[in-house]
């Protein structure tokens, strides 16, 4: 499996942003659990932290394509360091009116400009990528890099806040979070040479939103977004009726470990099948691999259930942002890839919403029948919609 993967490193310029870009990105999977840990603490209520998180990933969702449409015309330092300052500043802010123990809005407020401003980074990551690289096998390879980047931070992002959150300070978590993507980030928008041009004056107007083709991959990964947000808070509630809370963030790991396992296999390989149908096998294994969640009743056995629900989430996610690149024109890919990021962000916060609810309403145990429904509800979309997904790339191989 490794083999495919050597070569990427070599192209110049490739080390530093792939550093800069991993580091500032580590915080994507410490945000929804950090500001969990935080207010369920506080607050004492799950339905609370769910909408405080929830809130936040709208912001995101609603945002990111804006900043990407800004990062194809100004280019990313341009964009990257103002917002990643805004970013660090109201992440603060959100957990001094947490210690405050002031108005639950406060939280909401903040927790908008926390979203707001946050970058997708693992778009800027992967349109470098599409930049320095013109061979198409090598950008599935480098996709399939990135993914398994992804879920490496996802592996270590749950466990490592919940362990600071546990067993440091409630406040630790998030405050590492701040200074790992101010960091990353500034050192990203530092290295210019591998920056994308920027696009004053684009050929194609409108939005990639308008691309039938991606808007149907966009309520796919509202409903996978969903499957993520649902699940995070779900099983710190399991955990903890359990009587195991500081396992969660460990428990996490679990499904993001299957995923980078699967991403690393999946980017060594080079498939024969049309990326469309790549797609709807992948969300038919996702559906697949999440029914056991609702059966497992106790710490070990749901590990082992989260570690293969995952299994088909890197593959997944690859197919679909190499989707968008052949969909969308070059002038406007960062916002293409953004728009895939804004459907896994809402998805997030309904999913981080409707999760918290189920959980205080019902038990976590039968919560996680919500997640099985949003799998579902992908591969019917998926199917339904797989016509939109043809590329003059893969022509032969649809008809093949």
């Amino acid at each position: 499996m490794v083999g495919p993967y050597r070569g990427l490193l070599g192209t110049p310029g490739v080390k530093g942003f792939v550093i800069a870009g991993f580091v500032g990105r580590i915080p994507m999977s410490m945000l929804g659990i950090g500001i969990i840990l935080l207010v369920s603490e506080l607050t004492g209520s799950y339905a609370t932290a769910g909408a405080v998180s929830a809130v936040q990933s709208v912001a995101f969702a609603v945002a990111a394509p804006l900043s990407g449409r800004l990062v194809d015309r100004f280019g990313q330092a341009r964009v990257l360091v103002p917002l990643v300052f805004l970013h660090g500043v109201a992440l603060v802010a959100l957990m001094l009116c947490a210690h405050a123990k002031l108005p639950t809005w406060t939280l909401y407020a903040t927790g908008i400009v926390v979203g707001g401003a946050a970058t997708s980074l693992g778009s800027m990551v992967r349109a470098r990528w599409s930049h320095v690289l013109d061979d198409p096998s090598k950008l599935h390879t480098a996709f399939s890099f990135e993914s398994v980047a992804d879920e490496a931070i996802f592996v270590a992002g749950p466990a490592f806040v919940t362990a600071l959150a546990t067993g440091v300070n409630v406040y630790a978590g998030l405050i590492v979070a701040v200074v790992l993507a101010v960091g990353g980030t500034l050192a990203f928008s530092a290295l210019r040479g591998t920056e994308p041009p920027a696009v004053r004056h684009r050929e194609h107007s409108g939005s990639p939103i308008a691309i039938p083709g991606v808007a149907m991959l966009a309520v796919v990964f509202l409903a996978v977004g969903s499957v993520f947000g649902s699940v995070d808070i779900v099983t710190v509630a399991f955990a903890e009726e359990q009587g195991s809370k500081g396992l969660a963030g460990l428990m996490l790991a679990s499904v993001a470990s299957g995923s980078m396992i699967s991403g690393l296999w999946y980017g060594s390989r080079r498939w024969k099948i049309a990326l469309r149908g790549r797609l709807v096998r992948g969300l038919g294994v996702f559906a697949v691999g999440l029914t056991p969640l609702v059966l497992m009743g106790n710490v070990p056995t749901m590990s082992v259930a989260l570690f293969f629900a995952g299994l088909a989430i890197s593959p997944t996610l690859i197919t679909g942002f190499s989707l968008v690149e052949r969909l969308v024109p070059a002038s406007q890919l960062t916002e293409g890839m953004s728009w895939l990021s804004t459907s896994l962000g809402f998805g997030v916060a309904i999913g981080a919403w409707a999760g918290g609810r189920l959980t205080d309403l019902y038990g976590a145990s039968n919560a996680y029948g919500f997640p099985l429904i949003c799998a579902l509800l992908a591969v019917a979309v998926g199917v339904a919609g797989s016509a939109w997904l043809r590329t003059p790339e893969t022509a032969g191989q649809d008809a093949a």
